[in-house]
């Protein structure tokens, strides 16, 4: 069963244009269903890429960065409540 779906030109146009190349660097002719499956195989497979391509940050940090910054993190035991931060950011 196929299921159509839509695309803007600009996406339509780069996938002609990878399929294209396809069939000039390999001499196999390829559908854009088969092309689209594959790039969809692909992205499944390195789930964690396409998931984090969508996170608003520009800077994700790595596993590593957020273990370091959890480790750094200690009590001071003075409980803080916003007037306190307001008062040390803004004076």
């Amino acid at each position: 069963m196929t299921t159509a779906v839509k695309v803007d030109d600009d996406s339509k146009s780069r996938l002609e244009e990878l399929q294209a190349e396809i069939r000039l660097e390999t001499g196999t002719n390829v559908t854009q269903q088969e092309l689209l499956s594959r790039l969809i195989d692909d992205a499944y497979s390195s789930r964690e890429d396409v998931i984090d391509s969508f996170r608003t940050t520009t800077v994700p940090l790595t596993d590593d960065e957020k273990a370091a910054m959890r480790e750094g993190r200690f009590s001071s035991g003075a409980e803080t409540d916003e007037e306190d931060i307001d008062e040390i950011l803004y004076g």
